[in-house]
């Protein structure tokens, strides 16, 4: 790189990843091939369109990159050849905000309402909260987390529906550290004739891993970032039936209104991808989707994504023997909550002693905060990035006593970050 000051970053980047433990849920390392496609001649095409119907000439083998990677995430995710004939999956969306807007945009009327977790509850902006656009354009029927156990009560989810009647249910959220049963969620949908949405954007390595349960029986639309444990770039996938949505209208109630309705799924949902919200995509990122859709389709991987969950268990299980309350009392996936304020310590105050040692989370609300959403009452930690690195439970279990020590400062700040330094040392990220 020619660029003196442009390299100069890359190279304080590249030592701040190196030296530091990175705790934070949606990160990950990507692997040098991901890189490779993602620095490739594909950068240089534009290849607005879909595959055999593009809008500029030049794109055969566009097409063909297209295909493969469409192919490679239909066997991934979707085990049977027969069942998945059933579904198409658009590859194009840049990332998981429009790939969620597009699903609404072609399935829902502007103004219906979309029911989700909340925000604060472990939910995601674009699940309909209310500074999001997706908030303006459509209104939030918030479902939460039972107060005592912090984790789902589908009885009152089944509740609400059935007084709110939501036009889409969404399971899935950026906060939430137990197993979401599909099954469950799907019988609520169907008994308020409601879509069924599932966004497993943090968990769809887990997912193709066999460490958490796949959605695709039920859901009638799946969305997912690609960059979180699936360890990809950062980028979107939308999994939808081909099935009529004539068929879905006719399973509901008589005031529920849907788009489209002539057409499959599938197809309104690949008119609003492009040409309604984008344009040209990014093929160099689909190229590097397909890379990391083949590295997540091994025996190495599946060994990987078990791991996580290990970790994120080991991790949860050390801190709360030392002390620490951990929101739902644990974990089934990557991630999990930490109440600080419990112990005097906010969300902010927390994230900024840890990275000033060398450990990265974020700061993040608790169900029933009653602190501010830029100042809340706990961090979010997840395990995917280190795991990466090839830390086991071990690793968790010495980590956690050095998130307490650095929060507690019960230890020297510098005899921590030299325990650091020495762990990921010890444990290089792939060049």
């Amino acid at each position: 790189m020619r660029d003196r000051e442009m390299r100069q970053l890359v190279r304080k980047e590249k030592i701040r990843q190196n030296e530091t433990l990175n705790l934070i849920a949606s990160e990950n390392y990507v692997s040098p091939g991901v890189r490779e496609a993602l620095a490739s001649v594909f950068t240089n095409k534009y290849a607005e369109g879909y595959t055999r119907a593009r809008y500029y000439a030049g794109n055969k083998h566009v097409d063909e990159l297209e295909e493969l990677v469409q192919s490679r995430a239909l066997k991934l995710f979707i085990r049977q050849p027969a069942d998945r004939k059933m579904w198409d999956v658009n590859v194009q969306p840049y990332s998981g905000s429009p790939a969620n807007l597009a699903v609404y945009h072609a399935l829902i009327p502007v103004g219906s309402k979309i029911m989700a977790m909340a925000l604060d509850m472990g939910g995601h902006l674009t699940h309909g909260y209310r500074v999001s656009v997706t908030g303006k354009l459509w209104k939030q029927v918030p479902y939460g987390v039972d107060k005592k156990t912090e984790k789902i009560n589908y009885d009152e989810v089944l509740k609400i529906a059935k007084k709110e009647k939501p036009t889409l249910l969404i399971a899935g959220g950026s906060a939430y550290a137990r197993i979401i049963d599909f099954k469950k969620m799907r019988k609520i949908a169907d008994a308020v004739g409601a879509i069924f949405m599932v966004d497993m954007s943090h968990f769809a390595g887990l997912v193709a891993g066999g460490a958490y349960p796949s959605p695709f029986t039920y859901a009638h639309v799946v969305t997912t970032t690609t960059h979180k444990t699936l360890r990809g770039p950062r980028a979107a996938l939308i999994f939808a039936r081909k099935s009529q949505i004539s068929n879905l209208k006719s399973q509901t109630n008589s005031k529920f209104k849907i788009q489209n309705s002539k057409l499959s799924i599938a197809e309104a949902i690949n008119k609003i991808v492009f040409p309604g919200i984008q344009g040209g995509p990014h093929m160099n990122t689909i190229a590097a989707i397909g890379v990391a859709l083949s590295e997540a389709d091994t025996n190495q991987f599946r060994i990987y994504s078990k791991q996580v969950v290990k970790n994120s268990k080991a991790l949860a299980e050390e801190l709360k023997k030392i002390g620490w309350k951990i929101i739902s009392g644990g974990t089934d996936s990557h991630l999990f909550l930490v109440n600080t304020m419990e112990k005097g310590i906010s969300g902010g105050e927390a994230s900024d002693l840890l990275e000033g040692v060398g450990i990265i989370v974020n700061k993040n609300t608790i169900p029933y905060d009653t602190q501010k959403p830029t100042n809340p009452s706990g961090i979010r930690v997840g395990t995917p990035a280190l795991t990466t690195r090839g830390m086991k439970e071990k690793e968790m279990r010495l980590i956690a006593h050095l998130i307490s020590d650095s929060l507690l400062q019960t230890q020297k700040k510098l005899t921590i970050q030299v325990d650091i330094k020495k762990l990921c040392k010890k444990f290089p990220i792939l060049p």
